[in-house]
């Protein structure tokens, strides 16, 4: 069987959590579907780096260049000149207009619950792809049962037409120990000790002015410690900055906002934080918190959506919306031994139950499955 795979995604240099997402899977079904006699055919819409996917026989890279429209254009006319028995989209959309046997990840439906943290024209793209997915698609794989929940809820769909597959660990994230390199990659970063941090896009939805407020009404700052809120600044994000603006100077020298961090810096950023904070008001699934596991780092995170179904025993649960909760968490990773000690052990147990090769194999399941039907 020849498995078409949408992999423009896997290759933007700069991947957030549904980038990742899409870079893992394929190297994990790489093996297995030469096991079970499938070809994969990898689709790009720039020539990949060198070593983004290991070379096998049995996978085929397909570059088909262009600027706007790739999907829609460039990729669906090369689905219908070339189709694969089965197509599968793990980051993005189906082509407009195919009909063969697809199946698309749907990663979550925050827009329907906080619309107003999206710009117009972004909220009515991400309803038509989502409805389109799971009108179109064979089969549909979510991250989570809050994302499969939502998808019935928000959009009618059968939950009989949808699986559950839960994303694997980073397999590259491990704890450091090694100080002078974690103090190397804060300084590149302007980055003092002790410090909370948030990782992840900033965005409204992420909650991250309701984070700044509890950092602040916490004195935590008096204390010696420093915010970082880590990542790209994603759409709508104004509203953040002009909220540590507006800090006085001793506060605002206290908050540090220095943007993306590149995939080898990672382990180190989190392994010497005090704690991840993670307040999000909507997650499909929620990388960051197995990233923090995965580096023995304690975590606080909403316990709203997908968030308590992943994070498990192995983080101290909030409601995100409750300054003060939040507050007294951070507070508590501050002063008290023992709950860090906890989590952080309760995390490496969690982490037991994602594995990039369970989910690859889920997967090629599904996949298989669609094409038949």
């Amino acid at each position: 069987m020849i498995i078409g795979i949408d992999a423009s995604r896997a290759a933007t240099e700069q991947r957030t959590g549904t980038e990742a997402y899409a870079r893992n899977l394929i190297r994990a079904l790489i093996p297995p579907a030469a096991e079970r006699g499938h070809r994969l055919r990898l689709y790009f819409n720039q020539p990949p780096v060198d070593g983004l996917f290991p070379t096998a026989p049995h996978v085929e890279h397909v570059v088909i260049p262009q600027r706007r429209l790739w999907t829609h254009l460039r990729l669906g006319r090369e689905l219908r000149r070339r189709p694969p028995d089965v197509f599968f989209t793990p980051a993005h959309v189906i082509p407009a207009g195919y009909r063969g046997p697809s199946v698309a990840t749907i990663h979550d439906l925050g827009y329907e619950y906080f619309p107003e943290a999206h710009p117009r024209r972004q909220l009515a793209y991400l309803r038509w792809s989502t409805r389109h997915n799971a009108r179109v698609a064979r089969r549909v794989i979510a991250d989570s049962a809050a994302t499969r929940d939502d998808l019935a809820k928000f959009y009618d769909v059968p939950v009989s037409k949808i699986d559950v597959v839960y994303p694997g660990a980073d397999p590259y994230m491990r704890r450091v120990t090694d100080e002078a390199r974690i103090a190397g990659v804060l300084t590149a970063y302007g980055i003092r000790p002790p410090y909370f941090l948030y990782l992840g896009t900033l965005q409204p939805r992420k909650n991250l002015v309701r984070l700044v407020e509890a950092f602040v009404a916490g004195n935590l700052h008096n204390d010696g410690y420093t915010l970082v809120l880590a990542g790209k600044a994603g759409w709508l994000a104004d509203p953040l900055s002009a909220a540590v603006a507006g800090l006085p100077p001793a506060v605002r020298d206290c908050i540090r906002l220095p943007g993306y961090i590149a995939d080898a810096d990672k382990d180190a950023l989190l392994s010497g934080a005090t704690a991840l904070v993670f307040p999000s008001l909507y997650e499909g699934f929620g990388f960051p918190v197995l990233e923090a596991q995965a580096c023995g780092t304690p975590v606080i995170c909403s316990n709203t959506s997908s968030l308590p179904e992943v994070a498990g025993e192995g983080a101290a649960l909030i409601d995100p919306q409750d300054t003060a909760a939040l507050t007294g968490a951070m507070r508590q990773m501050a002063t008290e031994k023992e709950p860090r000690a906890s989590l952080v052990d309760a995390g490496y147990i969690n982490l037991r139950r994602f594995g990039w090769p369970e989910a690859a194999a889920a997967v090629l399941s599904t996949l298989e499955t669609a094409a038949k039907t």
